[in-house]
């Protein structure tokens, strides 16, 4: 394990593959060689990464193999095979024998974003139409989205049982033929094992992860919490080292997936209650607020009834005192990095710029004596600025620097990382683009930052607050002489990056759109107002929100709708919504509009039965044609066709039953409630 800084947020960012022809994955045109295979009638063999030991790969993992290992096919191992279901749950998969538990619990973070999914996992994919036993996924690969394709025959026992990566369905295989990719990537099945959250997140995504201890971080964590689930994130987390399951049911330097935070009142308070996942699919936190423990008889019987669910299916919530106590690491995926820095209404620029360290000409090491080798190392001239900068306040600038050395071995796990970092020296004039600073420069003036540590890892970062001007950047290794390739990304609002002495031109950023600009400042303002919403509050917002992608058909929102919507966001009876609930009410509310303005073709304002079923759909919950007709006789008009408002409160309460029946049934197919508890959810939602 890394060593890991108080709490500044350390960051890791997308990587980009050109290390040589070790390194790299062989070229595959997915497209022509299906059409090839369903030309000749035969499915796809994949020679570059066999059905064979050699994928699987070499080490102590052929030892947990079981005895007449097999490779077989999704259509030999299930009558109706299918590749991705919409209808099923979002956490279904578990952990085989590959202790790749870091991998699953950054896959399980982004099944919850579904457009973020269908990026890595081509959904349209399948065992039925065209099928040629060929299957496609992207990962962000140093700095570069790639294709990784594979066949489809995934290793199983005797018995026909998936030995790697499986799913609580058995006809489901996305998640086993995502993993033999990313192995594929990596190697082999054995190069995923051990790795960290924040490495997965970013192949996955190409975004910026900050990594927190959470113990050091008592004072705002819920605050960043809060921010982050109501945002385009993804949540992973480990807990301290150790290899076996401890007496509160946690395991030992495992990596476990944060799926939902929710603030209760009880008795006694508010608890402030984070929600986890094992991606074994199994083994559950035994503590307070665990599934078996008579803190939930704290609660209302509906917050009870909406947040409890009975089932050792690896999820559980836990206080988030206890979480800081067992946890040692908190890692927070965005696609955009300011989620730390909590700047709103802006726009992040990124340049990366590729390099190497070479034996006895750029391998210069790090700063020791005054007249050592460091500036032989690649310097690189930053120039930073604001956006808005003025004459009269000059601000200093937020920026984000990310140096990452790429791998020096096919295979992932081969050959362990070198120590690297980087220094940051202030420029306080022009000394020319094409000749690196001599000897002299760094002689005389000594660096405004420097590693702490040299680190082992794939990735070192560190977010810099910068006045206006010319900076150099010089990335090393801890000896001299070590050879390695690296990617150096700089975030900033405004910059100009490129390498001293390449003979290149200065390379200008590219834009990084924030989809998510000014909501806090909205959220804060909104809140210094009114800490806590009543209907007729929610009612006056609602009302004043820009409904973009809704044209000219402006929702109004009645009081009647808004205390509907409130009863059903209200778990504690309260009579008000807070920010956390509201923020929680706004995320689907941007869910709705995106659906609606969707299938709204012709932009009525209204959408009819085979249109909300389709809308839907899009949003995760299936509606038969029985229980549609009856949704638009409750909450559609006379002419049977639903506007947003009402397609709002369905919605909400399609979602909370859904939740209600989950954390209820005890075997999928029905639920029993006592009087009080039918009342509560009939009559109050």
């Amino acid at each position: 394990m890394s060593l890991w800084l108080p709490f500044r947020a350390r960051w890791k960012l997308g990587r980009k593959n050109s290390l040589g022809d070790s390194s790299q994955l062989p070229r595959q045109d997915y497209d022509a060689l299906r059409e090839v295979c369903l030309m000749e009638g035969r499915l796809f063999e994949d020679d570059s990464f066999p059905a064979s030991l050699h994928s699987v790969g070499s080490g102590p993992l052929l030892r947990k193999l079981p005895p007449g290992l097999q490779w077989k096919r999704p259509p030999e191992l299930h009558s109706n095979p299918q590749f991705y279901s919409p209808n099923a749950k979002r956490l279904d998969l578990c952990q085989g024998v590959v202790g790749d538990c870091w991998f699953l619990a950054a896959l399980q973070a982004l099944t919850l974003h579904q457009d973020i999914l269908s990026r890595v996992v081509p959904l349209n994919q399948n065992f039925t139409e065209k099928y040629a036993g060929i299957f496609r996924f992207w990962f962000w690969h140093f700095g570069k989205w790639v294709p990784v394709v594979i066949d489809d025959r995934l290793p199983v026992n005797a018995a026909g049982q998936l030995v790697f990566v499986s799913s609580i369905y058995k006809n489901l295989f996305w998640g086993a033929l995502l993993e033999k990719a990313y192995a594929k990537l990596s190697g082999s099945y054995e190069d995923l094992h051990r790795g960290q959250v924040s490495e997965a997140l970013v192949d996955f995504t190409g975004g910026v992860t900050m990594t927190i201890i959470p113990a050091e971080a008592s004072g705002n964590l819920w605050d960043i919490l809060t921010r982050a689930t109501c945002s385009r994130t993804l949540i992973g987390c480990q807990t301290h080292s150790g290899e076996r399951v401890l007496e509160n049911g946690l395991v030992g330097g495992h990596a476990y997936t944060l799926t939902g935070i929710r603030k209760v009142t009880c008795k006694h308070g508010p608890e402030y209650l984070v929600k986890l996942r094992n991606p074994w699919g199994k083994v559950e936190w035994k503590g307070d607020w665990s599934d078996s423990s008579s803190t939930w008889e704290l609660l209302s019987p509906k917050e009870k009834i909406l947040l409890l669910r009975k089932s050792d299916d690896g999820e559980f919530w836990m206080t988030l005192k206890d979480f800081q106590t067992h946890f040692m690491l908190l890692v927070i995926c965005k696609l955009t990095p300011g989620l730390l820095s909590q700047e709103v209404g802006q726009k992040w620029a990124c340049t990366t710029r590729e390099g190497k360290w070479k034996k006895g000409s750029t391998a210069g090491g790090q700063m020791k004596l005054p007249r050592d080798t460091f500036w032989k190392n690649p310097q690189f001239l930053l120039s930073v600025w604001n956006p808005q900068e003025s004459t009269r306040f000059l601000k200093s600038c937020n920026v984000l620097v990310s140096l990452l050395q790429k791998p020096r071995h096919r295979h992932r796990n081969c050959k362990p990382h070198l120590a690297i970092g980087f220094y940051l020296f202030r420029l306080s004039k022009y000394y020319g683009d094409q000749k690196r600073l001599p000897p002299e420069f760094f002689w005389k003036n000594a660096p405004i930052s420097w590693p702490e540590a040299f680190l082992t890892e794939k990735e070192v970062s560190r977010e810099l607050h910068l006045e206006p001007g010319t900076y150099l950047i010089v990335p090393c290794t801890s000896e001299a002489g070590q050879e390695s390739e690296f990617v150096l990304r700089v975030f900033s609002r405004k910059h100009i990056f490129h390498e001293i002495g390449c003979h290149t031109s200065a390379v200008f950023s590219k834009e990084i759109v924030d989809q998510n600009a000014g909501q806090d400042e909205f959220f804060t303002k909104l809140f210094e107002k009114y800490p806590e919403i009543n209907a007729m509050q929610l009612q006056k917002i609602l009302n004043h929100m820009t409904w973009s992608s809704l044209g000219s058909a402006k929702p109004r929102f009645s009081l009647d709708a808004c205390q509907g919507i409130l009863a059903l966001l209200d778990l504690n009876a309260s009579g008000t919504v807070s920010i956390q609930e509201f923020r929680d009410l706004w995320k689907q509310l941007m869910l709705c509009q995106e659906v609606f303005h969707k299938h709204d073709h012709n932009q009525s304002g209204y959408l009819n039965r085979t249109q909300l079923q389709a809308a839907m759909r899009d949003a995760g919950i299936m509606l038969s044609d029985d229980v549609c007709q009856l949704m638009l006789i409750r909450y559609g008009g006379p002419n049977l066709q639903i506007d947003f408002v009402s397609f709002v409160h369905l919605m909400l309460r399609a979602e909370n039953m859904e939740d209600a029946f989950q954390n209820l049934t005890q075997d999928g197919k029905g639920i029993y409630l006592q009087k009080p508890e039918w009342l509560m959810m009939t009559l109050y939602s």
